[in-house]
């Protein structure tokens, strides 16, 4: 059966692992992205370490890589990493090519090969056309249309964490990680609250007080889900995709957030859209960039 290698290239690890057309991992490796920053070349450490995955699995030809950022119509440059500005107007595929003559990449930014990933490997049905939202440390997002990648007019659309939100911030300002401690550390000052035991309200922590009851908890994730259903509403109008998969690292909260969320939605948007609105978090976990990476090979 033939393999393709996926790299889900993060700000904290580069993840690779072996897949098959089924969406089974052979194998799976990383390797600490500060170790590569701290290089005096970060692409060099970077083509090191591909070249002893490739000895371990000399039949992989074709690989897939998640890039976390913004990266050139054509998909051979990176353009802004800010996870790993050293990658800034690097010609990335350029660089591989020449050292690996032999093989074939497949550059793509990372959100989007998580959502690619989704239609090919979900255990449920998905339509040809749906919207997909990673939260974690950021707000990453993707369109497919058609069950193709929609990049936008030159190559990096849908940057839905980067729309204006309240108070004049960015939406990934708002709910992403550090939007969402700012919100805790607030609300734990001026009432009572299970969070107060902690000295750091990371997200996750908030997500399993809040599915324990803890009420501020609870409230914080409500708003969560008003503040990306508002969001949200805009880009359901321009793309008339009716069906939303929620991923990344606090997607364990997902039953928090969709009620508000999908009251939000139904409040601002009519009859025609709202009857075939379907939100459902997404299948494939910590293995989404890995697994979607991969599936860029797929013709």
């Amino acid at each position: 059966m033939e393999k393709y290698m996926g790299i889900d290239m993060g700000g904290t690890n580069v993840k690779i692992g072996i897949v098959d057309r089924q969406g089974g991992m052979e194998s799976k490796i990383k390797y600490a992205t500060a170790d590569l920053k701290d290089s005096d070349n970060f692409v060099r450490g970077y083509l090191n370490i591909l070249e002893q995955e490739f000895e371990k699995h000399p039949s992989v030809k074709e690989i897939g890589m998640g890039i976390p950022g913004m990266i050139s119509a054509d998909r051979s440059t990176c353009l802004e990493i800010a996870a790993i500005p050293m990658l800034d107007g690097v010609e990335l595929k350029k660089h591989l090519l020449e050292r690996f003559p032999e093989k074939e990449f497949y550059l793509e930014n990372d959100a989007n090969v998580a959502a690619l990933g989704e239609y090919y490997f979900s255990g449920s049905k998905i339509p040809e056309n749906y919207l997909f939202v990673t939260m974690g440390t950021g707000i990453g997002s993707a369109a497919i249309i058609n069950k193709k990648i929609f990049i936008g007019g030159d190559g990096n659309g849908m940057e839905l964490g980067h729309i204006l939100s309240k108070n004049g911030r960015e939406l990934e300002e708002n709910i992403g990680k550090k939007g969402i401690m700012k919100r805790a550390e607030k609300l734990a000052s001026n009432k009572k609250t299970t969070l107060r035991q902690y000295k750091v309200y990371d997200p996750k922590i908030i997500v399993k007080e809040a599915l324990n009851g803890d009420k501020v908890s609870i409230k914080i994730f409500r708003e969560v889900g008003e503040l990306l259903g508002e969001g949200l509403v805009a880009t359901i109008r321009l793309l008339d995709i009716k069906t939303i998969l929620i991923g990344g690292g606090l997607a364990a909260g997902f039953d928090l957030i969709v009620d508000k969320l999908q009251e939000t939605l139904e409040f601002n948007l009519t009859p025609y859209y709202t009857r075939d609105l379907y939100i459902k978090p997404a299948e494939l976990g910590n293995n989404a960039g890995i697994i979607g990476a991969a599936s860029l090979c797929f013709k």
